[in-house]
């Protein structure tokens, strides 16, 4: 069904993989187009999209001015920069030195995404049979080449002859204008569309919304002409279903034909060159060719609910919706195969989770498949999302290298974050259960509830709605949007108060200590990585203690001691943790610093809910999206301490250090600067140690036993308590103590330390040195970040490099000086690999002393090119004995100051004026000779009636005169006034 050839044949011949080579080899092989391999999902230096979400995206800086845009083949300015329109042969400003500058033809299958902004798919996901926040988009495209014939048959060719699709299935349609904008229907698409063979009553028209391409309010845009195929065909006729969002009417290929640009006054110009840009959805596509009523049912899918029911024990998928789908598993199962999907690709590509922005939609969706999952699976959430991870890899990765190589990372994040959000599910739900209870069904539950779910629990506002409509409750998004609005008005108080964070005096500790039952804090805990039960002992606020908190405004600081803790308070060279201390469905303080006072430990921050009394039973919850990088940034400055003495020997000592949340920095004892070459050699040595993938261990040790350790190392002059934690990397502190002189362990990275830090030191992922400098007479400072923070700065410093070497291969022009100098400042500028970025200085250096020399060689040839002009007047002209001239010449040139020089030493028996015009700039010159100068010819009265008409001044000595001026647009009329001065005097 649905094809010239048996279904089980189909379904035989075309596998996924198999369909989209043959798509790709189609346009590459038969019709000359350029293949270009998908551009990131994650579009991190586009800031007009969340996601890549369509074919076009990478391709926007050939056909659309003013946006700025980045690969690892092309760059533009940044967001921030100014835009440069260059010459290309499109409209658009996309680099010359780029492969995109001369591409005419491409092809490709691209990464998207459609789960947030605009386009968002992510509530429809499950519910049926085609929606996906992932998907390739299959497309072609043409630059100035091609245009709607070839576009149409190619199209026409590929999907009846190539995938052998039955044409009275297909239907496509055309534009049918709009008389209001003035723009008449397409019929020259339809009348191709006859050609090719398609039947009349099987080409419809297409409104503005469904048959007119725009990418924004200004820009290139035009008509565009859909084909939908009819999965149940029969012999009937579908036209009424086209559009109609009938599941077995499915569009499956848009062709744009973009010929007109959108002008600022929204009045429509016919570009000067027409472009093609089509997208065929390849999930679709397959589930035809396969014959499958879903795109579910295709082997773009199987393999992983295989590896679902193979990971959970369910039931086989069985792709039931709605009714008849028994207990949501079939949804569930097309929630958790899309979703890691997204994750997977999202991840590889830099969309980490967070609070923010794309990572935050990456946070929703792995939280929202995490709970599908549980619920409908019943399985344990903390590492089931990476156990899928290599399946997907093992069926894309052929297409999408990329998920291969960062396959180990996608899945470290998947359980870092999953387990994250576990330690609040079960507490979340409860809460959930509790608040839903007091709702009656067919109710709405309380926005204020919906925004602490979210804020309190991590649950994005979108799952608490699937949770909601399962118990038959709704949720009202403008109360939701109300609740937000006012914890954002409370958290203007922690950051006012952030300046002024709250202290203990001397006083304030001295009442402490003279309180009964309030004892030191225990936190020993916050080596853990659980939550820990806690009681209020003491609440601090407005300078003294207090009973509870009844009165205090929600945003007003408050300070909580508890008789045990995980919070980390600043110490050590390490700053504190933050989080939340809880009643759960109680009051609640957004813990925002964390310092130790003689032992008793103040968390500070401010009310978010309800209200603290003395003796309440508390939940200690740390952030572990800060915890994290200082846990990684604090064992990295062991391994980087290490590092240091390996590299330049044992006089290195520590002088200080700071863990942040950002970076690490690290103060040492040396007396001359760190070469470039030894600080490669120590981040190479810090790299080796981190692949070691060594485990971390940590011993409390009697300070003298401690001491004896063979290489341990310890900050100068600092007074360790006793017992002192030891920590040591690759090594059991126990194993160290049984043979404490043994040679090895100065192989061994050991110290001293009070600090948190990672498990493996695969944890920490990658250590990058930002910079290294002198901080005071023999004490030099190293920055540096591991982790994410790493991996950022080394993506910046690919995007560098790719910029450096496209300015390398520019030819030289007033572009490439103007490009060389704004980089050459950028460069300094940006955060990356100390170590590239001196690299990349000296081969921008080379490229400043290259601009020289052609900037030279080029006046030089200026120069002459006007004195030979003046010599060849003279020569041609033996009875003259002035010379106007106006010539053009490059910013910044002196070929008038030497032609002039020229005259004043080889031809002084002659009166000369030159006027050159540089861009938007006007140099001009004279020399007057003894003869003119008799006649009264002055050569400043003269230069200044000319400075009169371009602008500026003038000025010089004697027979010679100068000036600069800034009408350029008036050359012309300086020439005739520097003439008529001549002619005045009879000159």
């Amino acid at each position: 069904m649905g094809s010239t050839v048996p279904a089980q044949e189909r379904v035989e011949e075309w596998t996924a993989p198999k369909v989209r080579s043959t798509f790709i080899d189609f346009f590459k092989e038969k019709h000359g187009h350029t293949f270009v391999p998908s551009s990131s999902v994650v579009p991190l230096a586009d800031p007009t999209l969340l996601f890549t979400n369509a074919g076009m995206n990478q391709y926007k800086s050939i056909v659309r001015p003013n946006l700025y845009l980045h690969t690892s083949t092309y760059i533009l300015s940044k967001p921030q920069e100014t835009p440069q329109r260059l010459h290309t042969p499109f409209l658009g400003t996309v680099d010359p030195s780029s492969s995109f500058a001369h591409l005419r033809r491409a092809v490709n299958s691209q990464k998207c995404i459609r789960a947030g902004g605009k386009h968002n798919d992510l509530d429809d996901v499950g519910k049926d049979s085609y929606h996906h926040t992932f998907f390739e988009m299959l497309g072609n495209w043409s630059f100035g080449d091609y245009f709607k014939e070839e576009a149409i048959t190619m199209s026409w060719t590929l999907l009846t002859q190539t995938f052998r699709l039955d044409p009275d299935r297909l239907y496509v349609t055309y534009f049918e204008g709009n008389a209001d904008v003035g723009l008449p229907p397409d019929t020259e698409a339809r009348d191709f569309w006859l050609k090719v063979g398609v039947a009349e009553d099987h080409i419809l028209t297409g409104d503005m919304k469904d048959n007119f391409w725009e990418m924004g309010d200004q820009g290139p845009c035009g008509p565009c002409s859909e084909i939908h195929y009819d999965r149940l065909g029969g012999g009937r006729n579908a036209s009424s279903l086209v559009n109609q969002d009938d599941p077995n009417v499915l569009e499956i290929w848009n062709n744009v034909f973009i010929q007109y640009n959108r002008e600022p006054d929204r009045s429509l110009k016919a570009l000067p060159n027409r472009h093609i840009d089509t997208g065929l959805g390849f999930e679709r596509l397959v589930s035809i060719l396969q014959d499958k009523p879903s795109n579910y049912d295709t082997d773009v899918f199987t393999p992983l609910f295989d590896r679902i029911k193979e990971i959970t024990g369910a039931r086989p998928y069985a792709g039931g919706f709605g009714d008849e789908d028994e207990g949501g598993v079939d949804t569930a199962y097309r929630v958790v195969a899309d979703h890691v999907r997204l994750l997977t690709f999202a991840i590889s590509d830099g969309g980490v989770p967070n609070n923010v922005g794309r990572g935050y939609v990456v946070r929703r969706v792995l939280r929202r498949g995490a709970r599908y999952a549980r619920r409908y699976f019943d399985v344990e959430i903390g590492s089931f999302f990476s156990k899928l991870v290599p399946t997907l890899v093992e069926q894309m990765g052929g297409m999408f290298p990329e998920i291969r190589g960062k396959m180990k990372e996608v899945m470290e994040i998947l359980d870092e974050e999953e387990a994250s959000f576990a330690k609040t599910l079960d507490r979340g739900e409860v809460m959930f259960g509790k608040m839903a209870g007091k709702v009656a069904e067919g109710g709405k539950l309380g926005g204020g509830d919906v925004w602490r779910l979210y804020d309190t629990y991590g649950f994005p506002v979108d799952l608490t709605k699937i949770m909601a409509e399962e118990r038959g409750l709704s949720i009202d998004d403008g109360e939701v949007a109300e609740a937000q609005e006012k914890a954002r008005e409370a958290s203007k108080g922690e950051k006012k108060g952030a300046g002024d964070a709250l202290k203990l005096n001397v006083h304030d500790i001295n009442a402490l200590e003279n309180m009964d039952g309030v004892p030191k804090t225990d936190d020993s805990f916050k080596f853990g990585r659980e939550n820990v039960a806690a009681t209020v002992k003491a609440i601090y606020h407005a300078g003294s203690f207090i009973n509870s908190t009844d009165g205090v405004g929600e945003g007003d600081q408050v300070g909580l001691v508890l008789d045990r803790t995980n919070f980390y308070a600043e110490q050590g060279g390490q700053e504190n943790d933050t989080g939340r201390i809880l009643v759960d469905d109680g009051p609640e303080l957004e813990v925002g610093d964390v310092q130790v006072y003689g032992g008793y430990v103040v968390h500070a921050g401010v009310m978010r809910y309800g209200s603290f009394k003395l003796g309440d039973e508390v939940l200690c919850q740390y952030s572990e999206e800060r915890r994290g990088p200082l846990r990684g940034n604090h064992t990295g400055t062991h391994i980087l301490n290490f590092a240091l003495r390996e590299v330049l020997g044992d006089e290195i000592n520590q002088r200080g250090s700071l863990v942040a949340e950002e970076k690490l920095r690290f103060d040492f004892s040396h007396k001359s600067g760190v070469s470039e070459a030894e600080l490669e050699k120590i981040e190479a040595e810090c790299t080796g140690y981190l692949r070691q993938n060594s485990d971390v261990y940590a011993l409390d040790v009697e300070l003298a036993k401690a001491r004896e350790i063979e290489g341990v190392r310890a900050v100068f002059g600092e007074t360790y308590p006793d017992p002192v934690r030891v920590v040591s990397i690759g090594v059991a502190v126990e194993e160290l103590l049984a043979e404490p002189k043994k040679k090895e362990w100065r192989c061994v990275s050991v110290e001293f330390c009070g600090g948190t830090h990672v498990r493996n030191t695969q944890d920490i992922k990658e250590l990058v040195i930002l910079e290294e400098s002198g901080i005071a007479k023999g004490i030099r400072r190293i920055v540096a970040v591991t982790g994410q923070g790493a991996y950022e700065v080394q993506r910046v410093a690919q995007e560098w490099e790719a910029r450096v070497g496209g300015l390398e291969k520019m030819e030289y022009g007033s572009e490439k000086e103007a490009r060389t100098k704004e980089w050459q400042h950028g460069l300094g500028q940006v955060e990356m690999s100390a170590v590239v970025k001196g690299k990349l200085r000296e081969r921008v250096a080379k490229v400043v002393k290259e601009n020289l020399e052609h900037q030279k060689a080029a006046q030089k040839a200026e120069s002459k090119k006007v004195v030979d002009a003046i010599t060849e007047h003279f020569e041609a002209n033996k009875e003259s004995k002035t010379l106007v001239l106006s010539l053009s010449v490059s910013t910044g040139s002196k070929a008038v100051q030497e032609a002039i020089k020229m005259v004043s030493s080889k031809q002084k028996d002659k009166s000369v004026y030159l006027v050159g015009k540089a861009d938007d700039k006007v140099v001009h010159g004279c020399f007057v000779s003894e003869e003119a100068q008799k006649k009264g010819l002055d050569a400043g009265k003269w230069a200044n009636e000319v400075a009169g008409v371009v602008g500026g001044k003038a000025g010089g000595k004697g027979a010679s005169s100068l000036g600069q001026g800034t009408n350029a647009g008036r050359v012309d009329e300086a020439v005739e006034v520097a003439r008529k001065a001549l002619e005045g005097l009879g000159l």
